[in-house]
């Protein structure tokens, strides 16, 4: 059985910073790319992040330069480096893999 399970959400004011990871297991996870997504209330999910196997990356225009992706394959674990934060990030944030599983989603909200 697959499971992402993400964690470190919280809540953390304009120009924090905040580390996701996103623990897998059950999937072949060195094989696999692995994406953040996140979904703010009333809008659709979007790609924050992605990284392949060989650690190629891309971002979303709004988190380039802020956020970065990373992935320890020897752990089954992918993170998501967040600073900068602003309070549009607000959000909750979910893992995804390649083979098409969701995590439950952690809640980061940016906030004075």
């Amino acid at each position: 059985q697959v499971q992402l399970v993400e964690s470190g959400g919280g809540l953390v004011q304009p120009g924090g910073s905040l580390r996701l990871s996103c623990a897998t297991s059950g999937s072949t996870f060195s094989i696999g790319a692995m994406a953040w997504y996140r979904q703010a209330p009333g809008k659709q999910r979007e790609l924050v992040a992605r990284i392949t196997t060989t650690g190629s990356t891309n971002y979303a225009d709004s988190v380039k330069g802020r956020f970065t992706i990373s992935r320890d394959n020897a752990k089954n674990t992918v993170y998501l480096q967040m600073t900068s934060l602003k309070p549009e990030d607000t959000a909750v944030y979910y893992c995804h893999n390649s083979q098409g599983y969701w995590g439950q989603g952690t809640q980061v909200t940016v906030s004075s």
